[in-house]
């Protein structure tokens, strides 16, 4: 990409961004996009316009995002939601103090020498350079002393990133520990998750099995149990009860709207009961529903005594009466066959994947090495289009894919449009279908919590871009190039590399442009949930319920948005030294990522389960495997480069991997379990414990028949169905 293209590139998207915000001031200040804009505080009862004024002030929310404290953010949106803000910064303060040294120091190093004007007079192949690519450390020619100032620039950003993510690391973990010692009691700080529970004697049910261990053990502080059930048919019976409420409410809400001053008897709406309400006979909508609710409910009612008594599982939530005990039980091993009684601390009962908790060890074992394959599959043959997708970097490439092209991509409009803009949103696109797959597998694997299975999916995403995004897109784009150039001259491998691969920068760094300007412009102005709400409003929407279903904003989305983040951290840091222009991108990312964060989530994410910073240490080990990533990097291009002082390089690899094990035995501990002296704070009051037990009971279970505490617990007690063996 030349010079032009990257300017036009970067203009359209910068306009782009400042048209975005200029529709967001507009629209966010008018009353009737407010559950589009604010309904973060409207869930939470609050008016989002007090104390705020509605001022056309396009950067009145950036004051604002800088204005709320962490603790506001806390209130708003949970803790999770903190420690990404913590996590946008700190890679902000590794760029902004990397590129303070690296960027007066190599920028004029590498744009003051000749390398790739010295290789393109002694190569008719070599092809013509940009003169983004004049500064990168490509333009070094080999053996310079020169790349001294690039070898001292890679310890300086390993030294920022060390001491950076120390600090962060030991903020997260100060955040964690005042959210487990909060004086507020929380369900899952009271209660930890039994696996593999031993099979039990004919003449006793699996919940007096569990209470009569655990009373054993805990005499003093075992409060009751919860037997896991399969509630597979039960789930889909209220599920199906809930769909005909929705309908008869719409229904009713349609009919009141059909009475009018010409026909006050209004007309009744009619449905089909066939597939999708296209065929089958025609019926009243009300009374149908009607008669359905009620055959549904005394069908639930049933079913819940069924499942109750001959559905159990081997798995059990156990409750303890204060934190303290149960984050002890959650850390012992209580059997002497430790695949038996296995214990973990309770998700958040808004975070339970239910399926998952009686899935027993072997299968966990079997699953997860099956899904590891599956991903190790995905992960080298993505790297097949991924190739494919790269080779439209170049319109040149283009050209020799589809010559019947030639004519329309000379056209030096079409040319500038194509090669600012093709390849980048072709791999945008194509990166967004990988992470629900990867959710499926991580879910697959019989892990018990939704922010686990974010985790898990995240990290097996992170490793994907790695070896498909930056290594797929940097050595496929350059070797696709010069594929005839390599067959006929082999020995030319080595110089093509260490001249070409820096020129790659130029896509990563309008692949970085792209995303934060368009990508966060979207974001902020939130155009498509408006319209999609609109839409919905005026055509579909009868009922409160189904409004407030229509603006429901959702989470955060840590799955899919750390990932993306992942991939940018990796692409800066790997050419930070290599071309220290990208650094001002990979800071205006991160640095309006957090502004555009914060508004978010002060705003509009709703959180749909809280783990307490439990992603910090995912976020922390990625950012460390990124920072060896591009030690490594750097330690081959110095080789290339024929650098004598190259193996100087190697004592950062082992360093990191000695921090990375200094941090893990410093602080990873006290995320992984809760600290008995966090645990052990008091509370403000003493907690209902009914209302922690209760809080765990599955919907589809809590009827007005089983609301009390103890008719759901007898319920469990009295089995009368075999349990499998094993």
């Amino acid at each position: 990409m030349d010079l032009t293209s990257f300017i036009t590139s970067f203009t359209t998207s910068f306009v782009i961004f400042i048209v975005l915000v200029l529709l967001f001031t507009w629209l966010s200040r008018k009353p009737a996009n407010s559950v589009v804009y604010y309904p973060n505080p409207i869930s939470r009862g609050l008016d989002p316009f007090e104390n705020r004024k509605r001022s056309m002030n396009p950067v009145g929310w950036i004051r604002e995002a800088f204005v709320a404290s962490e603790a506001d953010v806390i209130a708003a949106s949970g803790v999770d939601a903190a420690v990404y803000l913590v996590f946008l910064s700190t890679v902000l303060g590794i760029l902004v103090f990397s590129g303070v040294l690296l960027l007066p120091a190599l920028l004029p190093v590498a744009g003051t020498d000749d390398a790739l004007k010295l290789a393109n007079q002694n190569s008719k192949t070599a092809g013509n350079y940009s003169e983004l690519e004049k500064l990168a450390m490509g333009n070094v020619q080999a053996k310079s002393t020169r790349l001294w100032a690039f070898m001292l620039g890679v310890y300086w950003v390993s030294i920022v990133t060390y001491y950076i993510l120390w600090r962060s690391y030991k903020h997260v973990s100060n955040l964690r520990a005042t959210a487990k010692s909060s004086p507020e009691p929380k369900p899952e700080d009271f209660a930890i998750l039994v696996r593999d529970v031993p099979s039990r004697p004919s003449d006793q049910s699996l919940k007096d099995r569990v209470d009569s261990y655990f009373r054993r053990l805990h005499p003093d502080t075992f409060y009751r149990s919860m037997v896991v059930t399969n509630l597979k048919k039960v789930n889909k019976i209220y599920n199906n009860i809930e769909g005909y409420k929705k309908k008869l409410a719409h229904a009713e809400a349609v009919f009141a709207e059909s009475k009018t001053t010409g026909n006050p008897e209004g007309a009744r709406p009619t449905m089909r009961t066939g597939l999708l309400g296209l065929v089958g006979s025609k019926v009243d909508t009300i009374n149908h529903c009607n008669e359905k609710i009620k055959e549904l409910i005394l069908k639930l009612e049933a079913e819940q005594k069924i499942t109750l008594q001959d559905k159990q599982e081997r798995a059990a939530l156990v409750f303890f009466n204060n934190r303290a005990a149960a984050a002890s039980a959650a850390q012992t091993i209580l059997a002497q066959m430790v695949d038996t009684w296995m214990v973990s601390e309770a998700p958040e009962p808004r975070a339970v994947i239910w399926p998952n908790l009686s899935m027993r060890l072997y299968m966990r074992q079997i699953r997860q090495a099956i899904v590891y394959t599956l991903v190790f599959l995905t992960v080298v043959f993505y790297m097949i289009p991924i190739a494919f997708i790269s080779a439209f970097t170049t319109l040149d490439n283009l050209e020799k894919l589809a010559p019947f092209l030639k004519k329309v991509v000379e056209q030096p409009e079409i040319k500038t449009v194509l090669e600012a803009y093709l390849p980048q949103i072709v791999l945008i696109v194509f990166l967004a279908l990988l992470p629900a797959f990867l959710m499926f597998l991580s879910k697959s694997e019989g892990i018990p919590s939704e922010s686990h299975a974010v985790r898990a999916a995240a990290g097996k995403y992170f490793y994907f871009i790695v070896f498909n995004v930056f290594l797929g897109v940097t050595i496929s784009g350059t070797l696709w190039s010069s594929l005839k150039r390599i067959i006929n001259h082999p020995g030319d491998l080595i110089t093509l590399l260490a001249t070409s691969l820096p020129g790659n920068a130029t896509f990563f760094l309008t692949f970085v442009a792209l995303k934060f300007f368009v990508g966060y412009g979207l974001e902020l102005s939130r155009l498509v949930p408006l319209i999609i709400f609109h839409l919905k409003k005026k055509f579909l929407c009868k009922t409160e319920e189904e409004i407030k279903e229509a603006w429901a904003p959702g989470d955060l989305g840590f799955a899919t948005r750390v990932p993306s983040d992942m991939l940018i951290v990796t692409i800066v840091l790997c050419y930070s030294v290599i071309a220290p222009l990208i650094i001002p991108f990979g800071a205006i990312y991160f640095g309006l990522g957090w502004l555009v964060a914060k508004n978010q989530v002060l705003r509009v994410y709703v959180p749909s389960y809280e783990s307490n910073g439990r992603m910090w240490p995912h976020m922390h080990t990625r950012i460390l495997a990124a920072l060896i990533i591009y030690q490594i990097t750097m330690v081959g291009f110095m080789i290339i480069k024929k650098f004598v002082y190259a193996p100087f390089l190697f004592l950062l690899i082992p360093i990191s991997f000695v921090y990375a094990a200094i941090t893990k035995n410093r602080f990873y501990k006290s995320f992984a379990a809760t600290p008995l002296e966090v645990a052990a704070r008091e509370l403000k009051e003493v907690p209902n414990m009914e209302a922690i037990y209760a809080a765990y009971i599955p919907p589809c279970l809590k009827t007005e028949k089983l609301e009390d505490v103890e008719l759901f617990e007898d319920a469990q007690s009295h089995a009368t169905s075999r349990t499998t063996s094993f």
